[in-house]
């Protein structure tokens, strides 16, 4: 089983934590730690690498080739630092974790209305231990908004300044973006590139090559469960499926 060399997987993580139980609603958003590095491990076995999404770019673009694949996660848990980046340096992969600017050290308050418990997310500190590993910071916004659903100014703010305070924190330009819940629509899309940022990251499932617009990358989810083999086979069948 080979992947494509023109078109390329964003894998979707978010949370990589033991599977909560199945009442949980979000149960199918977490991914257990021994699945991930199964997962990885695979992957690297077969020749592949794993990068971060600003590193992916000139693959998307076309300029280069080769056997690579983006690693995502959104949101910023703690679980991803303790559980996902020992995997990622040991397997000499890197990935883009998109950061909620203004919940550092908080939790995921905007899943109150789900039936599931919180999870801490990473301090600044942690941030910068994520950086110093050669990883990513991306922003996902300052407050978990969807965007779309607000005035212009305020997603202009959230757009801004979440890049504005991600930046001045980790001393380094942020390039990537991920749109909360994957909502956005063409005023969100052109808000998020005159912002300053040089791509962004949707929840539209499928594989990412050069005709994708950079602002509009699609991703393929990893859901709790999900073994090693069937996830590359995912990969696989998205790269030859048609877009709609």
């Amino acid at each position: 089983m080979l992947l494509s060399a023109t078109r390329y997987p964003i894998l979707m993580y978010h949370q990589i934590r033991p599977l909560p139980p199945p009442s949980d609603r979000l149960r199918g958003l977490s991914v257990a730690p021994d699945a991930f590095r199964r997962q990885m491990t695979l992957f690297r076995r077969l020749g592949y690498r794993g990068l971060s999404v600003r590193e992916l770019q000139p693959y998307l673009r076309g300029e280069r080739s080769g056997k690579v694949f983006g690693i995502s996660f959104d949101d910023g848990f703690v679980n991803v630092l303790t559980h996902a980046m020992p995997v990622l340096d040991e397997l000499g992969f890197t990935a883009t974790c998109y950061f909620v600017a203004g919940r550092f050290g908080g939790e995921n308050d905007w899943d109150a209305d789900a039936d599931t418990a919180r999870s801490p997310l990473m301090t600044c500190d942690d941030m910068l231990a994520w950086r110093d590993h050669g990883h990513e910071i991306g922003s996902h916004t300052l407050d978990h908004i969807a965007l779309p659903h607000v005035p212009t100014y305020v997603s202009d703010f959230q757009l801004t300044e979440s890049k504005r305070q991600l930046e001045v924190l980790s001393g380094q330009r942020v390039e990537s973006f991920c749109y909360p819940y994957g909502n956005q629509d063409a005023r969100v899309r052109d808000q998020v590139a005159a912002a300053g940022y040089g791509n962004a990251t949707t929840t539209r499932r499928g594989c990412a090559d050069a005709s994708n617009d950079p602002f509009l990358l699609p991703r393929i989810p990893v859901a709790g469960g999900v073994g090693a083999l069937r996830l590359l086979f995912k990969c696989a069948r998205w790269q030859v499926r048609r877009r709609g």
